[in-house]
């Protein structure tokens, strides 16, 4: 596999890096990420995405894409996590295949392109507080009343719900059924009467995560997507989407350029502390593996492959390295390394503590989200080494 790039595709990261530097305020990294000035830059920002049909650049153009190979589109989301642009969104990353794939056509053109453009914002319910690793052990119900499913449940830790419009469901439609095999998926409206959404402040001191509560739902038998009790099927789908991911590395390769950069800046950093050097050049050659573990993913799904254990192995790697990136940055500043984001005594304006996924309070949640490590690693060992369950 040869994964060096060709002179058009550099000449595309390149026009990406400008758009971010021009379109992105200075402010962003200084602010509260998950703040109500952070939301508003947001949006704004990922409208002028949609406007370049970048926001869903692999989408068909009817839908709202350009079409982009999937090299392409890895180019972009490298170079735009790497400078930490809020291009992501949970619609264009798994929601919206997942409806590609498994939704019929009434729901393709009623719910893409309003992703594609940004109109909708989604979040995702899946986990709860007794199904958080074992997912399928989820206890959420829909039941069927009329043209109406009736949700009865709590999710937990669900990231943006407070400025969601609708959420990706996962509920138990057959209870009678093994507990991988009565689940399904539905697109509900978090304006409905009966959800509560309230906040979960995380140890960062950001309200990013949420608890969401039904209390008999009402969601439209139209809003599901796929075929009733399949529903585990489209989250593994989605799942293998939202692993498969290169933000966790280009974050890590930012965040490792900015430390280097102060090493660089104050020598006497390694000269009071020489193993701080062989340290420095570990995490650059780990990241360097992780790049190379996340373009092999991708390099599998265009030839058409299945990326299951593949897509675990980059998630697992990558988002541990995130950790020990974060915790070789600590070492380097020291006791100013802990300092907020209003403090001029802090390093990287706070981000080195406070950034999402590349911050030290935060890389804490990247081996459980999407599936934690352990989970990967069972996935890793069953479907990669063929080891019995």
């Amino acid at each position: 596999m040869d994964f060096r790039f060709a002179p058009e595709q550099e000449e595309f990261r390149a026009q990406v890096r400008a758009f971010v530097e021009s379109e992105l305020p200075v402010e962003w990294e200084r602010i509260d990420p998950e703040g109500e000035r952070a939301w508003e830059i947001t949006c704004e920002f990922q409208r002028k995405l949609a406007d370049k049909k970048w926001l869903a650049m692999a989408w068909p153009p009817a839908l709202g894409g350009l079409g982009a190979d999937l090299l392409t589109q890895l180019i972009y989301h490298e170079t735009m996590d790497y400078y930490h642009a809020p291009a992501f969104t949970m619609a264009v990353a798994w929601v919206g295949p997942a409806v590609m794939l498994y939704g019929n056509e009434e729901q393709k053109a009623r719910l893409l392109p309003r992703m594609a453009t940004g109109e909708d914002v989604y979040c995702t319910l899946y986990s709860e507080p007794g199904a958080g690793s074992d997912l399928a052990a989820m206890q959420t119900k829909a039941v069927l009343d009329g043209d109406d499913y009736v949700i009865t449940g709590q999710k937990v830790w669900t990231s943006g719900a407070h400025h969601a419009n609708l959420g990706w469901l996962a509920a138990r439609t057959d209870p009678t059924a093994s507990k991988h095999r009565g689940l399904s998926t539905f697109v509900v409206d978090v304006d409905s009467p009966g959800l509560t959404v309230r906040p979960l402040i995380n140890m960062a001191g950001q309200h990013a995560f949420n608890e969401v509560f039904f209390d008999g739902v009402r969601v439209p038998k139209a809003n599901l997507i796929g075929e009733p009790g399949r529903g585990w099927y489209n989250i593994a789908t989605a799942l293998e989407f939202e692993r498969s991911g290169i933000e966790w590395i280009a974050k890590a390769r930012r965040r490792l350029d900015q430390i280097i950069a102060h090493v660089r800046e104050h020598r006497d950093i390694l000269e009071n502390n020489p193993q701080l050097r062989f340290e420095l050049a570990d995490r650059a050659i780990e990241v360097e593996v992780g790049t190379l573990l996340c373009y092999r993913t991708i390099h599998l799904a265009i030839q058409g492959k299945a990326m299951t254990y593949e897509a675990s192995a980059s998630k697992v790697y990558n988002s541990e390295l995130t950790q020990r990136v974060a915790q070789t940055g600590m070492k380097v500043f020291g006791p100013y390394a802990g300092l907020g984001r209003d403090d001029p005594r802090s390093p990287l304006t706070g981000q080195l503590t406070h950034s999402i996924q590349s911050g030290y309070l935060w890389t804490f949640a990247n081996t459980i989200g999407a599936g934690s490590s352990e989970i990967q690693r069972n996935i890793i060992a069953s479907r990669g080494l063929g080891l019995p369950r």
